[in-house]
C-alpha cells in the first residue's frame, strides 16, 4: 500500500519540484547578472511607439510627454483612442501626437486595439512598433534601446516592467510590488544571464515588423501580449529582456480596482499556462528547439503565491500520509527539497532585488497577503476571468 501511494504521489512532488528548481534558477542568475546598454552609436531605426488607449484622459498626457522628449527623430506616436467617451483623443492630439479613432463596442480589449493601428500603419510599415500601454511612464532612452534590440536581434524584445507602489501604500501593496518585481525583473533577467528566451510582459515591448505578420492581436484574450509573446517563439522568434531599461506601471490603491487587475493577470496567466505549456512542449519537440523547451518551464511555474501554496498543501499531504504509514519517506523528502529551493529562491530574490521595498519588518505581512489570493484562485476554479476588464486608474498621478 504504501509503495502504490509513494509511486503516486511521485508525480505532484516531482513536478514541484521541478518548478522550483526553475525559479531557483532564475534568482540565482539574477543575482550575478550584470547588463551593458547598447552602444548609442548605433543607428536608430524607423520606429512607430503604438499606445492603445481606452478613456485614458487624466493619464494619457503623464504618459506621452515622457516619450515625447526621448522620442529621436526617426521615431513617432500612434495613439488608438480605443472605443472611448472621453477626451483621450483630443488630450493626445493637442500635444502634437497622431491618434486613429476606434469605435467597435462588440470588439473590446487591446488586441483590437494595437490590430487596428498595425492595419494602419502597413502600408508604408516601419522598421519597429514599439508598444506601450496608455498608464505607463517610460524611461529616458527606453524606446531607442529596444528598437535597436529588436532591429539586431531580428526578435521581439521586452524592457524591464515594475509596478509603482501608491502615494500612501499599505503592507500588501508592497508584499504585491515585490511579487511583480519577482516575476518582471528577477525571473527575466535569469533567464537572460542563462541566454534563454523570456515571456512578454504587457508594455515596453518592441517588434521588427516582419515578424508582426507571423501573429493575429485581433482577440479578447485577457493576457494577449503573453499569448503574443509564445506565438512568435513557436513561430521562429522568441522574446529576449532588455535589463537596462524601464517602463514603471501604477498599482491602484483602490481595492477593488487591485482585486480587478490581479484577478485578469493571473486567470490569464492560469489560463495559458494549461493550454500552452502542452503546445510549447510539442513544438519543442517537432522543431528540436530547447529555447521553446525553456519557455514551457518558465511558463510552468506559477504565480509566486500559488506556488507557495501548492508547496504547503504538498508538504502536509505527504506528511500526514507518512505518518499513518501510507507514505515511504522519499515523497516527504522531495518535498522538503522543493520547499528549500522555494524559499531559498525567494530569500535570495528579496537579498538582492527587494530590500528597498520590501522592509524586513513588512516580511511578516506575507501570510495576509497569501490570505488575500486564496479567494482569487478559488474563483479561477469557479469563475474564471474570460474577458477583457480595462482596470479602473487612480485619480492622483502615485509617486514612482
Amino acid at each position: 500500500m504504501a509503495l502504490l501511494v509513494s509511486v503516486f504521489m511521485l508525480i505532484p512532488t516531482g513536478i514541484l519540484c521541478l518548478l522550483c528548481a526553475v525559479l531557483w534558477l532564475e534568482c540565482w542568475g539574477a543575482t550575478i547578472a550584470r547588463a551593458q546598454p547598447l552602444s548609442r552609436t548605433l543607428g536608430m531605426p524607423k520606429t512607430v511607439v503604438l499606445i492603445p488607449a481606452h478613456n485614458e484622459a487624466e493619464g494619457i498626457e503623464v504618459t506621452l510627454t515622457p516619450i515625447l522628449l526621448q522620442l529621436p527623430e526617426a521615431a513617432t506616436i500612434l495613439v488608438i483612442a480605443d472605443n472611448c467617451t472621453d477626451d483621450t483623443a483630443a488630450i493626445a492630439r493637442n500635444l502634437g501626437v497622431e491618434v486613429l479613432e476606434r469605435e467597435d463596442p462588440e470588439h473590446r480589449g487591446k488586441g483590437y486595439a494595437l490590430d487596428f493601428g498595425l492595419q494602419h500603419l502597413a502600408p508604408d510599415p516601419p522598421a519597429v512598433v514599439v508598444m506601450v500601454d496608455a498608464d505607463c511612464d517610460v524611461q529616458m532612452g527606453t524606446i531607442e534601446q529596444i528598437a535597436k534590440q529588436a532591429v539586431g536581434l531580428k526578435r521581439p524584445v521586452q524592457a524591464l516592467y515594475l509596478m509603482a507602489k501608491p502615494a500612501q501604500p499599505q503592507a500588501k501593496d508592497a508584499v504585491s510590488a515585490f511579487a511583480f518585481k519577482v516575476k518582471n525583473l528577477v525571473r527575466p533577467l535569469g533567464l537572460w544571464q542563462w541566454q534563454q528566451p523570456c515571456l512578454l510582459t504587457g508594455t515596453g515591448m518592441a517588434f521588427p515588423w516582419e515578424v508582426l505578420p507571423q501573429i493575429s492581436l485581433a482577440s479578447g484574450n485577457i493576457v494577449e501580449d503573453m499569448q503574443l509573446g509564445l506565438d512568435l517563439a513557436i513561430a521562429g522568434y522568441p522574446p529576449q529582456f532588455s535589463p537596462t531599461t524601464l517602463v514603471m506601471g501604477r498599482l491602484p490603491s483602490q481595492e477593488k480596482a487591485a482585486t480587478t487587475q490581479r484577478t485578469r493577470w493571473e486567470h490569464g496567466h492560469l489560463q495559458t499556462l494549461i493550454t500552452s505549456v502542452p503546445r510549447l512542449v510539442m513544438a519543442g519537440i517537432k522543431q528540436g528547439r530547447w529555447d521553446l523547451m525553456t519557455l514551457a518551464l518558465e511558463l510552468a511555474v506559477p504565480p509566486l503565491t500559488l506556488l507557495v501554496l501548492l508547496w504547503g498543501g504538498m508538504m502536509a499531504l505527504s506528511l500526514v500520509l507518512w505518518g499513518l504509514g501510507w507514505l515511504l519517506l522519499w515523497p516527504v523528502l522531495i518535498s522538503v527539497v522543493a520547499g528549500l529551493l522555494l524559499f531559498s529562491a525567494i530569500f535570495t530574490a528579496w537579498l538582492r532585488f527587494g530590500r528597498q521595498d520590501l522592509s524586513a519588518r513588512m516580511l511578516l505581512s506575507i501570510p495576509f497577503y497569501i490570505l488575500w489570493k486564496i479567494p482569487l484562485y478559488f474563483r479561477f476554479l469557479t469563475r474564471p476571468e474570460s474577458q477583457w476588464v480595462r482596470t479602473e486608474r487612480d485619480r492622483t498621478h502615485p509617486d514612482a
